[in-house]
């Protein structure tokens, strides 16, 4: 199995930079306290570590 990573959006997208939005609709974060599973790559810690204001993260080892 390869290790996953939960991420939950925290916070609105009312009001963010275009951008932050984009990347936040591209993890497939569309609503306050959705949690979506994605594989643990560099791209999509790069796309976290754009909007880390705005989610928390789990890593997590299920499949």
């Amino acid at each position: 199995m390869s290790a996953q990573v939960k991420i939950q959006l925290k916070k609105s997208l009312q009001g963010r930079l275009p951008q932050h939005q984009r990347i936040a609709y591209a993890l497939g974060l569309r609503k306050i306290r959705q949690e979506v599973v994605r594989p643990d790559t560099p791209i999509i810690w790069g796309m976290i570590k754009k909007i880390e204001y705005l989610v928390e993260v789990k890593k997590s080892n299920e499949g």
